[in-house]
């Protein structure tokens, strides 16, 4: 605060804190040689990284907007060094049910946090503390766990939008995210109960590949089959013109252009 030229008293509004959440699996961790107890051979670990703290002041030329000053700022948020874990556990990934079981102590407390604040004496004088929490640290495979959705065989392709894979193969590029946790919950309400007595067709059409409950909030990432198929899409044309050397043609006939792809084809 003193670096920032801020007084205790300006701190009244209380300090914004961003924690990153991640949650992978470790791979197999069993046991080589000798006669422990039997558990499962492989492990999740989940994990928190303090990203930034801010305090939101009063704008001097506006005193009734509030600005953010950040008063710390994670210098490298990827390190190994910064990501604290939380919980290892004993359970494979794609365990939905005993993952939710371990985890769901840790989704109640975070969302416990999300909706109180941290009261801590530092300097004398009481400190406010509101967290807000970023799942951006999930992989595809985790992602379509914790938000209850089918696997990656699945015909819906992507974590981000309701895409199936015929609808992915004919718009690789454009696309947008529509889902959300907070739908994922009501589809997976609708696949319990089925209110309106569909098929399991009907019904697996109508939620969109929700099969289990999602029990943790991620953040839409780049990590998704789609945006893959996308990247893939542009990286291919590049490729393309880059083997027929596009930069030194003004305008390549479509015999030219097929004999590139046809020579890019051979070396995939």
């Amino acid at each position: 605060l003193q670096e920032r030229g801020l007084e205790d008293s300006s701190c009244t509004e209380g300090f914004s804190v961003m924690v990153k959440e991640s949650c992978d699996g470790m791979g197999d961790v069993s046991e080589k040689h000798g006669g422990g107890p039997a558990v499962p051979e492989k492990a999740v670990r989940f994990s928190f990284t303090i990203m930034s703290v801010s305090l939101l002041m009063e704008d001097e030329e506006d005193g009734e907007k509030k600005k953010a000053v950040s008063i710390f700022e994670e210098p490298k948020p990827n390190s190994e060094m910064s990501c604290k874990p939380l919980c290892l556990m004993f359970v494979d990934e794609s365990d939905h049910e005993t993952l939710t079981a371990v985890l769901g102590p840790v989704a109640a407390e975070r969302s416990a946090m999300k909706r109180s604040r941290l009261i801590l004496s530092i300097g004398g004088l009481p400190r406010f503390f509101t967290f807000h929490f970023r799942g951006s640290g999930y992989d595809e495979k985790m992602v379509r766990d914790v938000e209850g959705l089918e696997a990656s065989g699945s015909m819906y392709v992507c974590t981000l939008c309701d895409s199936t894979r015929a609808e992915a193969s004919h718009n690789m590029v454009l696309h947008s995210v529509t889902r959300s946790h907070e739908e994922n919950l009501e589809r997976y309400e609708t696949w319990r109960t089925n209110p309106f007595s569909e098929s399991a067709e009907e019904l697996r059409d109508r939620v969109k590949g929700v099969s289990a409950k999602p029990f943790l909030e991620t953040q839409p990432t780049l990590d998704a089959l789609h945006c893959d198929i996308g990247n893939a899409t542009e990286f291919y044309k590049i490729f393309q013109d880059e083997i027929g050397e596009v930069f030194q043609k003004i305008n390549p006939s479509r015999e030219e252009r097929r004999s590139w792809r046809a020579a890019l084809d051979k070396q995939l």
